[in-house]
């Protein structure tokens, strides 16, 4: 790709994504992190939690 069009469609991006921060930065705080979002990281957490505790009945290697 030549290098002044690569440059060009570098600048397209950045302003596009600028134009999404700043869309998503006047969003209420509720609709920045939707229920769905929050419920999804609290099954991660409780997975995690789940995955270090050692099981109950663990036998002992004698």
């Amino acid at each position: 790709m030549h290098p002044e069009t690569q440059l060009r469609l570098h600048a397209l991006r950045a302003a596009e994504l600028r134009r999404e921060a700043a869309e998503y930065a006047l969003l209420p705080r509720a609709a920045q992190h939707p229920i769905r979002t929050r419920l999804g990281w609290t099954m991660v957490e409780l997975g995690l939690r789940l995955v270090h505790q050692p099981p109950l009945g663990a036998a002992r290697a004698a």
